[in-house]
């Protein structure tokens, strides 16, 4: 999907990296993944070390801080490139699908259906951890990651 003009490196670069916010968020539920492919568990782990660090140094309220920097000063600053902005709200919803997702799942989580329990984990770090790995691809070609509905909300908050 190409909405806008030819992008340049450095925007690549800070759009693909935002994308990192909603695979931090969807490490937890990679858990039982992580049993079976430890390699991945330890290579996301070394890769979101930065962010982690972040996110423990801004204390309780972290994520909700990173939350409103990167909404009111990145998505809403018309002087940021369209690219970049479209890139952070897209990561920014996939963040909130996964945050909620999180929140049906400690639920269900206590109902103790391991086999339940384990698939949907898997189920939602394979799909965040999918959309995330895509968005990033797509970025750094310098192309619109093009997720079903996500896309088109992200587009519909940044504008034209």
């Amino acid at each position: 999907m190409t909405w806008r003009g030819s992008t340049d490196t450095k925007d690549r670069i800070f759009a693909a990296l935002v994308y990192l916010l909603p695979l931090y968020s969807a490490f937890a539920f990679g858990i039982f993944i992580f049993q079976q492919i430890p390699f991945l568990g330890a290579a996301l782990a070394i890769a979101l070390y930065p962010l982690a660090f972040l996110y423990s140094s801004l204390g309780t309220f972290g994520s909700l801080i990173i939350f409103f920097v990167l909404f009111f000063a990145v998505v809403r600053n018309p002087r940021i490139s369209h690219f970049i902005r479209f890139n952070t709200m897209q990561a920014i919803l996939i963040d909130i699908l996964v945050y909620l997702l999180g929140l049906v799942l400690g639920f269900v989580a206590r109902g103790g259906a391991n086999l339940v329990v384990e698939t949907l984990f898997n189920v939602v770090f394979l799909g965040a951890f999918a959309a995330c790995v895509y968005s990033i691809i797509q970025s750094v070609i310098g192309k619109y990651a093009d997720i079903p509905t996500i896309s088109e909300a992200a587009y519909s908050q940044v504008g034209g």
